[in-house]
């Protein structure tokens, strides 16, 4: 092994650069966990982006371990020896797993997620979680249990939601990547919100074992970098089938680490904006969406102002009633105990309430909206490769408000309406990549989401790639604090 590296190189490494050092033996795992502990603790307490932090003491052990084990010849995969904290959307065994809950407050996660379980296979280190909205509602990261997730870019303002700790440490480089999960724009707004790259899989690319496994929802998971090939790294572990998902994608999760590098010249790209004047945005959003367009023209993209025949209103409805059935199905065992629902928060207890009161017809219907939807897409995107449109309707607001109550001068009907934006693709289940968009007058950034065809992640993230190349907003605009 050659001469220590210094921690701040070591942190802005990316991801893939990080793994060749680890496995060329020019890093050592100890020297990456050193330099991450010592970015945590200078960082983390201004924005609380790391919850259950481990004991640093072992962490270094088991990082030593995982050297011992390169000395040997014997690599566990791709992010062998990278530090890791998991979204505390999922178990991780032996680490906290409150879910940002009162009530689950000292639950301590007996057995890994299949996707921690990965994680566990290929050598990564569980540094600790990474903090949420309770339960995962909402797109801004706070709860009772561990409070509030700053901006990396301004500790006044939100980190988004609900991946909102996942984004904060990657854009603090106090992790070099980091999973999250996407029911409502999770992997789309926090990235858009704090200058990153962002993926929502299509559902079955990153198994999930839940109670009913045969009832494709709305959440998947994913990844959070700095780039397309860092999240193109990290999918190459999380993805793959499993035999307890039924729907689980078999196609080889080795392809998401090549090389990404395309030709794109001549790509199709349908920008749909405010879907014809039927999506309200805050003043420059917009603006800065439409500007980033012209980097997918400066690589050959043909890029078209066009929108899909539908009612986005709609499309909001039937997503509003099938997300209400999904949360009261999980949440209502909480709710029926008058001691646990005197702890879940209003918005908690507005979606149970709302989906008790569903009849079998109502959610079949909207059901058959959301095929609707999808049909219109995919007949839509036989003139496109891809749908662009903006992956948050606000920047980035104060970080005490409970959540936007007005939009571009309408009011917010629900604690999510001011996310309308990201449910198009929730809906239609197609892949969508959050790609860094700019920065408004305030000096807070924005994003874009670029969403590919049905089982499209690897051309969404190629596409990615050379956007990010054209712009490169991520190395151009790092957080200020970094630089403090």
């Amino acid at each position: 092994m050659t001469a220590s590296a210094l921690p701040s190189d070591i942190l802005e490494m990316s991801a893939v650069a990080l793994s060749a050092a680890i496995h060329a033996r020019t890093v050592s795992c100890v020297e990456v966990m050193r330099a991450t502990l010592a970015q945590i603790a200078r960082y983390n307490p201004a924005v609380n982006a790391i919850v259950a932090l481990q004991d640093p003491v072992q962490l270094l052990a088991e990082a030593a371990e995982r050297d011992a084990r390169l000395a040997r010849g014997e690599s566990a995969g791709p992010l062998h020896g990278f530090p890791l904290a998991v979204k505390d959307f999922d178990p991780v065994r032996g680490l906290p797993f409150s879910q940002g809950s009162p009530i689950f407050r000292h639950r301590i996660a007996p057995a890994d997620s299949i996707m921690a379980g990965r994680f566990r296979c290929g050598g990564v280190v569980f540094t600790g979680k990474t903090n949420i909205p309770e339960f995962g509602l909402g797109s801004h990261t706070y709860n009772p249990v561990h409070g509030a997730t700053a901006n990396a870019y301004d500790q006044r303002k939100s980190a988004g939601g609900s991946s909102g700790g996942a984004a904060v440490s990657v854009a603090l480089r106090m992790q070099p990547v980091a999973d999250g999960s996407d029911h409502a724009g999770s992997l789309r707004n926090p990235p858009a919100f704090n200058n990153l790259f962002g993926l929502r899989t299509c559902y079955g690319r990153i198994p999930i074992a839940t109670p009913d496994v045969f009832a494709p929802g709305f959440g998947v998971s994913g990844a959070i970098g700095r780039s397309p090939a860092d999240i193109g790294l990290m999918l190459s572990v999380q993805a793959g089938a499993d035999p307890r998902v039924p729907y689980s994608i078999p196609q080889d999760p080795g392809i998401f680490a090549e090389d990404l590098k395309r030709d794109v010249s001549g790509t199709r790209i349908a920008w749909l904006g405010d879907f014809g004047g039927q999506i309200p945005f805050e003043p420059g959003v917009l603006d800065l969406g439409v500007a980033a367009l012209s980097a997918f023209e400066v690589v050959g993209c043909r890029v078209e102002h066009a929108v899909p025949a539908f009612d986005m209103e709609r499309l909001w409805r039937a997503y509003v009633l099938l997300r209400a059935c999904a949360n009261a199905a999980t949440l209502h065992p909480l709710y029926e105990d008058p001691a646990h629902r005197a702890l879940l928060k209003p918005e908690a207890v507005w979606e149970v309430e709302q989906g008790m009161a569903l009849t079998a017809d109502a959610v079949r219907m909207a059901q058959e909206t959301r095929t609707a939807w999808y049909e219109t897409v995919r007949l839509f995107m036989e003139r496109f490769d891809f749908l662009v449109m903006p992956s948050a309707q606000v920047f980035p607001f104060a970080i005490e408000a409970d959540w936007p109550k007005q939009v571009g001068g309408r009011a917010m009907d629900t604690y999510h309406r001011w996310m309308q934006v990201v449910i198009p693709a929730t809906m239609s289940g197609l892949p969508a990549l959050n790609v860094p968009a700019g920065f408004g007058p305030g000096g807070l950034p924005t994003g874009i989401q670029v969403v590919g065809r049905n089982h499209g992640e690897l051309d969404c993230l190629r596409l990615g790639a050379a956007y990010d190349a054209a712009t490169n907003w991520v190395s151009r605009r790092p957080p200020p604090l970094l630089a403090a």
